[in-house]
């Protein structure tokens, strides 16, 4: 075996990604990466191999896939790589659609997680961010406490492992945020990094963020940016919503297979 084959294992532990673009990176912008993005994920697997290199990683997760196509199109493959850890996120664009049944939702997701704790793999869950400040997105607020509420029940009948991201207060500041506002920026996914490694009790070599101050503005210019945000992030989401398409159909997961090698 030569060494790159030693790279793609076997691995004595897997560390398997899903979910959509919380966890493939978006808004973490590397061209260094597949799909031109890093993100949290991708920096705890890379902690995680730093410290001990019998670790492996897979991340399947895509951007715009709603909850009922990450179980659908993800589920069987993380179960089929025997996992030792896995992390899950999924709703977030469920919740923002017109209409949903939150509660069908998570019926369905509970059976998921339930296969994933079947496999013995530690399972990591997360809340929804709380939107109170967001403009637009406030409006669901009430959904992703539901939400939540169904993921904490899970976490804790079936011993799962929670991020509560939720509470998770200081992300209110938008400095974490990329320019579209709807996706981690590269110090937010760097912070989450740290975030998810402090609960799965793992070293943490990750520098912190630095968050710079941002120039004050006046109400013109904050009215001017709110309108180029709606113009360039908004409308195009919304036109996505109602054609039925999305940013990750012609995607394909960033590691489908078990790796250590991360760019």
């Amino acid at each position: 075996m030569s060494a790159a084959d030693e790279l793609d294992g076997p691995f004595e532990k897997r560390f398997v990604a899903l979910g959509d673009s919380f966890t493939e990176g978006v808004g973490d912008i590397d061209p260094s990466s597949p799909n031109a993005v890093r993100g949290w994920a991708d920096r705890v697997a890379a902690q995680l191999i730093a410290e001990d290199p019998r670790w492996g990683y897979a991340n399947l997760a895509i951007r715009g896939k709603k909850l009922p196509q990450v179980l659908d199109e993800q589920i069987d493959a993380a179960v089929a790589m025997e996992p030792t850890l896995v992390t899950l996120y999924a709703g977030g664009n469920d919740i923002l659609r017109p209409v949903v049944n939150i509660d069908g939702l998570m019926a369905r997701y509970r059976h998921a997680v339930q296969q994933l704790v079947d496999t013995g793999a530690q399972v990591v869950l997360f809340t929804g961010f709380d939107s109170a400040r967001a403009p637009v997105f406030n409006l669901t607020r009430g959904r992703t406490a539901i939400y939540n509420e169904h993921v904490r029940k899970i976490a804790d009948d079936l011993g799962c492992t929670l991020v509560d991201f939720w509470h998770m207060k200081r992300f209110q500041d938008w400095r974490y945020w990329d320019v579209d506002r709807m996706h981690l920026g590269i110090s937010g996914h760097t912070a989450m990094a740290k975030e998810v490694l402090a609960v799965l009790g793992a070293k943490d070599d990750i520098t912190a963020p630095e968050i710079e101050d941002l120039p004050p503005q006046n109400l013109i210019e904050r009215t001017a940016g709110n309108v180029a945000w709606t113009r360039e992030h908004v409308l195009p989401w919304m036109k996505r919503r109602l054609t039925g398409t999305s940013s990750g159909d012609d995607l394909s997961p960033k590691y489908p297979k078990l790796t250590s090698r991360i760019w």
